[in-house]
């Protein structure tokens, strides 16, 4: 028993000593983190004081009011013919315009035809043309039709990429919120490279089917200039045919390309890239879908797309029966505008975009397609006049209209060396809409800006006019 004694003794004076090194190191962490040189809780920092308010600031001119238009009223009064003849006065005597123009202006509520100032000769309406073209595609294809991008196995070994019309692919994946970019070949790849590892398959030739549409890919009338604002016509393409900052001549490759090389990023090999058309009973393995033809025809007329308003051309020529060429495009849209009730006798298209000078459209079928796409009948038509840009705010229109008629005009432009248009919808001050379109041809070479201004402030009048 005496043995114990000294063993206690020294266990003590060991927990004696482990209780003051813990107890330093506990003072030493706490003076480190009241010196803020670890983390911790404590501080020797003094208390900071309270947060300021805010200052309250005042803004020059009072409160920023979001500016508000507004909408069509059925009772406001119908401009007078006379009171716009005295704004078309001024327009026939601006030095700024050379040439002669045609200008019909109508109540887009009733569709009574207020002033018609040379409506019926025919003129080169440039890009106002486009607003044929996407009556004719809303009507023939549907306004919910999507276009299908397919990948099919033509044979054990050989995948085909078949254009089903889609120009507004996204070489990666695929954004929905977006009309170009909507289908991405980065998601048809993904879909595919699944398909073939069921069947075992990771090393394909990849074959390209366009043959939905038929050469020429380019308008014989259109020159060297004209190609820097266009594309090749293919039935499959990315960005609208654009590739490095200028447009393809052979945007149906440039697709393949990127879906090969999105293919072999999900390991399948792809041999080599060739053209030809798979049967059309070969197995899908995947698809994409584009937005619909409504979004697709939107973007068409905001952007002045050339390369898409003559690919819609060509499938309004697929869907009519007709050769998918350019003077099966052009037929189809005729055809279909007088399906309408548009009369087009008068009316010459070479082409689908407005690039050719020999298109002649006189104003009048112009504003009575307007009139049309306000039908409650035509239902597919509907999104036509929305579709157009808005003045001061987006497409062709975002730096146009700025000032006291911003918001009040929708409308497609047109610009060719000799020949100038506005197409759409104008707000007068009274609350009546008005469809109209104006063309400017025969221009002096070199004035079509000046004239675009002059055209401008004619428009911007008829907005701020009551005219009654």
């Amino acid at each position: 028993m005496a043995e114990d004694g000294p063993r206690t003794s020294g266990t003590r004076r060991r927990r004696s000593r482990l209780l003051v090194v813990v107890l330093a190191l506990v003072l030493a962490y706490g003076a480190a983190d009241a010196a803020d040189a670890v983390p911790g809780v404590l501080t020797t920092d003094p208390v900071p004081p309270d947060a300021r308010p805010f200052p309250e600031l005042a803004l020059p001119g009072g409160p920023v009011v979001a500016p508000t238009v507004e909408g069509p009223d059925e009772s406001a009064e119908v401009p007078t013919r006379a009171g716009l003849e005295e704004l078309v006065s001024a327009f026939e005597s601006d030095p700024r315009r050379t040439g002669s123009f045609g200008l019909v202006v109508a109540d887009a509520i009733t569709g009574e035809v207020i002033l018609d100032h040379d409506g019926e000769t025919p003129r080169s309406p440039a890009s106002s043309l486009k607003v044929l073209t996407g009556a004719a595609a809303l009507a023939a294809l549907g306004a919910d039709r999507t276009l299908t991008t397919s990948a099919v196995l033509a044979d054990e070994d050989t995948v085909t990429l078949r254009g089903g019309g889609d120009t507004l692919l996204a070489p990666g994946e695929g954004d929905p919120s977006l009309t170009n970019g909507h289908a991405g070949l980065a998601d048809l790849a993904e879909a595919t490279a699944q398909a073939l590892r069921q069947r075992d398959v990771t090393r394909v030739d990849l074959d390209l089917d366009d043959t939905l549409f038929t050469d020429p890919l380019y308008h014989p009338d259109w020159g060297p200039i004209d190609r820097t604002f266009v594309s090749a016509i293919q039935p499959i393409a990315l960005d609208s045919g654009r590739s490095g900052g200028a447009y393809s001549d052979d945007p149906g490759v440039d697709a393949a390309v990127a879906f090969a090389d999105a293919l072999e990023e999900r390991g399948v090999e792809v041999t080599g890239i060739d053209r030809g058309a798979a049967p059309q009973e070969a197995d899908v393995l995947a698809t994409v879908e584009s937005a619909p033809i409504s979004a697709v025809v939107r973007h068409m007329l905001r952007e002045s797309d050339n390369s898409l308003a003559e690919v819609l051309g060509h499938l309004v020529a697929v869907e009519r029966g007709e050769d998918a060429d350019f003077t099966g495009s052009t037929a189809a849209v005729r055809a279909v505008l007088r399906d309408l009730g548009a009369d087009v006798s008068a009316v010459t298209m070479a082409d689908a975009s407005g690039l050719s000078p020999a298109t002649t459209v006189p104003p009048a079928v112009l504003v009575d397609v307007l009139r049309l796409s306000d039908d409650p009948a035509n239902r597919n038509l509907h999104g036509l006049v929305p579709g157009l840009a808005v003045g001061g705010l987006d497409g062709t229109l975002s730096d146009r209209f700025t000032g006291d008629a911003a918001g009040y005009v929708r409308a497609k432009t047109g610009t060719l060396v000799r020949s100038v248009s506005l197409t759409g919808l104008v707000l007068t001050a009274d609350g009546r809409p008005l469809h109209f379109s104006l063309i400017a041809s025969d221009l002096s070479p070199g004035t079509g800006s000046l004239a675009h201004l002059a055209m401008e402030d004619l428009v911007t009048d008829m907005a701020a006019c009551g005219c009654a």
